[in-house]
């Protein structure tokens, strides 16, 4: 039997330098490098007041180090980071062996504020500096995710007086319960105790809530957005695995080196509000030339007349451009699949009437014949119906009323004499919208190659976010705590770009 040298696992005394655990390349390295020689971190500093008095503090890139690069390997329990600093060679070496404890670790990310976006804006500019940005595109998407709150304490305001009422109501019942059984003490439990002091707190506490917050939130246009009672800055948002209670995290991407040039988090679920915010912010990092792309959600007329005022050439599909593309000619199989949890009982069909495709309609001879083979005369030739040029026309009375397919025809064939039918030409000259020479623009071959490169810029980033980095869910509470968590992951990729370049070597 051949014989091998010992392994040797678990606890070793071993004599390490920190310096050379840290190697040349690697992300560990430009992440140091970077923190020690090129960021200013004097508002970090500003914070401390132990000139004189007071325990010595933990130097603030010391955490700064360590956060980043727990970030990096999908790491964000605050509880975990502190073990990784006492167990984790790399952590040790990383932080110089500081060890700090985890409430330390998460009131430095929480505390961070606005100066995550001022760390974003130095490495952007190493970024630059390196090389790393084209700005000859950026692609905006955006990613839901969950937040610290919990969604079954959303509502509106007219929702939550009624389950406080609902709760008092429950622990007037168990009061009455427990004066019913006075006599008889062992009757009353330690849980029904306990069920009826979380009533009472709970009811308490919406009542608080209420008082605290005198109005609901309000959406873009006016409308009232669900509060919530844990973190009224998140919001309820639709996502492909079901709802939930979150932020929306976007990010605008150059196509070079995908490189985040903006990073934003927001508690809305809609897109189109989340456009014009980050486009504003680009402003001092784009050319002239530069083309913005984003997906369908984004799409808007409002968004488009906005990026048309301020010169900038962008290209944003509306929802309906995949069915004008033959690339995507087999998704209709996929569509009209039913959903595992539709409702499965018979339905009675409502008889529908007669559209305007069942007429016979000859565009160059201007002349209908509707469904039982009469001839219907116009009555209007140009039309512009919402800007569409448009040719009516109209059955006789003769012809109409004594039809055997008049219920077919006409919704209320009792008082409706006769059948009208009008059929669009295209659009009318001058009433082009926006959204009318996006779609051609998103049609042309240069359209369907953007989008195609927005693919391509944009989703790896998210890739490497959420599955290499494992961010699943937001940590903080707040929409400015929120925003500065997604700063320092977008941070941290930039860094490993940076890293995967060279910097620092």
């Amino acid at each position: 039997m051949p014989r091998y040298k010992p392994i040797h696992k678990g606890l070793k005394l071993l004599p390490v330098d920190f310096d050379r655990q840290i190697q040349p390349g690697s992300f560990e390295h430009a992440l140091c490098f970077l923190v020690d020689h090129e960021l200013d971190l004097t508002a970090f500093h500003a914070r401390y007041r132990n000139d004189i008095e007071g325990a010595p503090a933990f130097d603030p890139s010391a955490l700064l180090k360590i956060v980043l690069l727990a970030y990096s390997r999908g790491i964000v329990s605050s509880r975990k980071i502190e073990a990784a600093c006492r167990e984790n060679v790399l952590f040790i070496a990383v932080s110089g062996d500081s060890q700090p404890h985890f409430t330390t670790l998460a009131a430095f990310i929480a505390e961070m504020g606005d100066l995550a976006a001022k760390l974003f804006a130095q490495v952007l500019t190493i970024c630059d500096r390196q090389g790393l940005i084209g700005r000859e595109m950026f692609a905006i998407d955006g990613v839901k995710l969950p937040a610290n709150a919990s969604k079954a304490k959303s509502g509106s305001r007219a929702d939550f007086p009624r389950q406080a009422e609902k709760m008092e109501q429950a622990a007037a019942r168990m009061l009455a319960k427990h004066k019913e059984a006075d006599t008889h003490p062992e009757a009353e439990t330690e849980r029904e105790a306990r069920a009826l002091a979380r009533l009472q707190r709970e009811a308490k506490q919406m009542r608080d809530w209420l008082a605290d917050h005198p109005e609901d939130r309000k959406g873009a246009k006016g409308a009232v957005r669900l509060s919530n009672r844990t973190d009224n800055e998140s919001a309820k948002m639709a996502t492909g695995k079901g709802v939930i209670q979150g932020y929306t995290g976007v990010a605008a991407v150059d196509e070079k080196h995908q490189i985040v040039i903006e990073a934003q988090a927001h508690g809305t679920g809609s897109e189109q509000e989340l456009l014009v915010p980050v486009v504003e912010a680009t402003a001092g990092c784009r050319a002239p030339d530069t083309i913005f792309t984003a997906d369908a959600g984004y799409h808007s007329e409002a968004n488009l007349k906005a990026l048309d005022a301020a010169g900038l050439d962008a290209y944003l599909p509306d929802n309906g451009y995949r069915k004008r593309d033959e690339r995507y000619a087999g998704q209709d199989q996929h569509q009209a699949k039913p959903d595992p949890l539709y409702d499965k009982r018979p339905r009675t069909k409502k008889p529908t009437l007669f559209k305007p495709e069942d007429f016979r309609f000859d565009r160059d001879a201007r002349t209908c014949v509707c469904p039982a083979g009469k001839t219907l005369y116009g009555n209007g030739s140009n039309c512009v119906v919402n800007g569409y040029l448009a040719i009516k026309f109209q059955g006789a009375k003769q012809d109409c009323q004594p039809c055997a397919l008049r219920n077919q025809c006409l919704r209320t064939p009792a008082q409706t004499p006769t059948r009208q039918v009008a059929f669009f030409l295209g659009k009318a000259p001058g009433h082009e919208s926006h959204t009318d020479r996006m779609k051609a623009k998103i049609d042309s071959d240069r359209g369907r190659a953007m989008i195609t490169r927005r693919f391509a810029t944009v989703e790896p980033v998210f890739g490497n976010l959420r599955h290499n980095k494992g961010l699943n869910r937001f940590t903080l509470r707040g929409q400015g705590k929120v925003d500065g968590q997604w700063k320092l992951y977008c941070l941290t990729h930039n860094i490993e770009k940076l890293a995967h370049h060279g910097y620092g070597c």
